[in-house]
């Protein structure tokens, strides 16, 4: 039920912030030269003007695919990681936050290259071309495996596992300190939007842990659209970014991946909540401590945690 209640509850943060991804990657490509678009709110009213609401939810299929396998690796493998090290300590939730961040990444990856291609195709074209590249997600990764092979839809691991290890070790451990300050006893009436908040600035933590990692992942996956390569490695992407655009590139699109941070990890530990509370038939009382994914103090973290917004993708 913590995997089922887990895939739910990211499935609606996905939902919920998606729209805020697709504004992130299209500000962190966009030519500096001629940009489209002003900033973030500029972009949001461009796409739907252009493109209409169904702009902002482009690439969406990739991370609904990869959300029950990347829910498995990250539950088994923080899960498991925490019962071989013994102890749940701070430091602890740390690195098994980082294994299962560093796992993930086999699944991760290919999904948001999927996805930035996606959110790309057709940037500022109010009607459907009839030459659009790609039909779905899953067709956008077979049309790059024929093209590329392996290497092709693994573009962009490395920065992936440079962004995701750290990420998802922050995420844990802001979490854990969090909940632990804030307490969880099984009395408390407010034990759920505790929950959320920590949630929520968990992964408006991690994000802002890696979020330069992220620019430099999302230009390389979206390099070659279009059949132009710009970048021939990791360094050659940030010479030329920062050459470019300054140090300043390191921050695009970060006020829409703050603003969809928060919501995104809300939305999902609500759900989860939720689904779990029914499921165990605790309809009574939010404020029961075993009502949430929550076991005992000292086992939270294994089953309550979900993910930083990396399905996004990052924390997403």
């Amino acid at each position: 039920m913590d995997f089922l209640a887990g895939c739910i509850g990211g499935a609606a943060g996905v939902l919920v912030g998606h729209p805020f991804d697709t504004v992130k990657v299209r500000l962190q490509v966009q030519s500096a030269a001629k940009p489209l678009y002003r900033g973030t709110f500029h972009c949001f009213q461009s796409i739907v003007r252009q493109e209409s609401m169904l702009g902002l939810y482009k690439g969406i299929g990739s991370p609904m695919m990869g959300l029950a396998f990347i829910n498995a690796i990250v539950f088994g493998v923080q899960g498991n990681t925490m019962r071989f090290l013994g102890h749940d300590t701070p430091m602890n939730q740390f690195m098994a936050g980082s294994a299962a961040g560093a796992i993930q990444s086999v699944i991760c990856c290919p999904m948001e290259l999927a996805k930035t291609r996606m959110q790309m195709q057709g940037t500022g074209e109010k009607k459907k071309s009839a030459r659009k590249l790609y039909k779905n997600s899953l067709d956008c990764l077979v049309r790059i495996y024929k093209r590329e092979g392996l290497l092709g839809i693994n573009r962009g691991m490395v920065t992936t596992l440079l962004r995701e290890t750290p990420c998802f070790g922050v995420y844990f451990l802001t979490y854990d300190l969090l909940t632990r300050r804030m307490g969880c006893e099984p009395d408390d009436p407010y034990i759920i939007p505790k929950l959320l908040f920590a949630g929520g600035t968990s992964g408006v933590t991690c994000w802002l842990s890696t979020y330069p990692v992220d620019v430099i992942k999302t230009r390389l996956q979206a390099d070659g659209v279009g059949g132009v390569y710009r970048y021939s490695s990791i360094m050659d992407c940030v010479r030329k970014s920062v050459a470019n655009e300054g140090w300043m590139v390191f921050t695009r699109g970060l006020t829409s991946t703050l603003l969809r941070a928060f919501p995104v990890n809300a939305a999902t530990f609500a759900t989860v909540t939720l689904v779990l509370m029914y499921a165990r038939g605790e309809t009574s009382g939010a404020g029961d401590c075993e009502s949430a994914p929550v076991e005992t103090q000292t086992q939270h973290s294994s089953s309550l945690q979900t993910l930083p917004d990396t399905v996004q993708t990052s924390p997403e």
